[in-house]
């Protein structure tokens, strides 16, 4: 007896659920969809009810495993809503459906300085900060440099930090001569990258003279640096606040030392 061919009502093995895609994505919705006899199904998009019709940035593809794709490249707001895949053949339809939600395409600034790093002087064997500010959308990665070579990790006495409010500081605990130099710090994000330098200085420390049969006495001279007093170094006994070096005048019973 001739063998009578039977038809099936397709049904969906695989189908994806609600996406939300970030607009000038792409998007890809596969699903695949089985019959127990012949033919098999065609299948179609509808988007809010309206048919797709594939152009530049839709594209519908079969795959030999059964899978159908529709691909969106790039992704606009025109492309959310409700999608329908619809399979049918001669012995009836099945259909599924999912929301497309496009979110707002990225703000994307390249990073800029708001306070740039300041050249800056320590005095050996003391806590110093090179601090800046930086902004830039999405946040930028920060990467420091002394002179050719790059601080990639923290250590006891030179650390890297930065907060949620763009602000960078490298922090040196207990300056030597060796920390003295060049440092760069960049910043890099998608949409470019930004970069600064400054010098450290790291001045010697001022050692307290030793007492003789003469006392000497150092008179303040332009250099806050010099000034010197019995009981070592002391600005604020040799300068008044704010003073201008220039219009500063000796202070009695100082006398210029003979070394000098």
């Amino acid at each position: 007896e001739p063998i009578q061919e039977r038809f099936f009502r397709p049904h969906f093995l695989q189908a994806p659920g609600d996406l939300t895609v970030q607009e000038g994505k792409l998007c890809r919705m596969d699903c695949k969809a089985s019959v127990s006899g012949l033919p098999t199904p065609d299948l179609s998009w509808q988007l809010n009810g309206r048919p797709i019709r594939p152009d530049s940035s839709h594209k519908m593809l079969v795959r030999e495993n059964g899978v159908h794709s529709l691909i969106i490249e790039p992704v606009t707001s025109r492309d959310a809503g409700i999608y329908t895949c619809i399979a049918s053949n001669r012995a009836g339809e099945n259909t599924f459906s999912l929301e497309l939600t496009v979110a707002a395409k990225e703000v994307q600034k390249a990073p800029v300085f708001i306070e740039k790093l300041q050249n800056t002087g320590v005095t050996e064997g003391f806590p110093v900060r090179l601090e800046c500010r930086i902004s830039g959308e999405p946040s930028p990665q920060i990467f420091w440099k002394k002179e050719n070579e790059s601080l990639t990790y923290n250590t006891d006495r030179v650390s890297m930090h930065q907060d949620n409010y763009g602000y960078i500081c490298l922090l040196i605990q207990g300056a030597t001569k060796e920390d003295a130099g060049w440092y760069t710090v960049s910043a890099k994000n998608e949409a470019g990258i930004v970069s600064c330098t400054a010098r450290l200085d790291v001045y010697t420390q001022w050692q307290q003279p030793t007492q003789t049969t003469k006392p000497k006495k150092v008179r303040p001279s332009a250099s806050r640096y010099a000034a010197l007093c019995d009981q070592g170094l002391d600005i604020r006994a040799a300068f008044q606040p704010e003073a201008n070096p220039v219009h500063l005048t000796m202070q009695p019973g100082l006398v210029e030392s003979d070394d000098l």
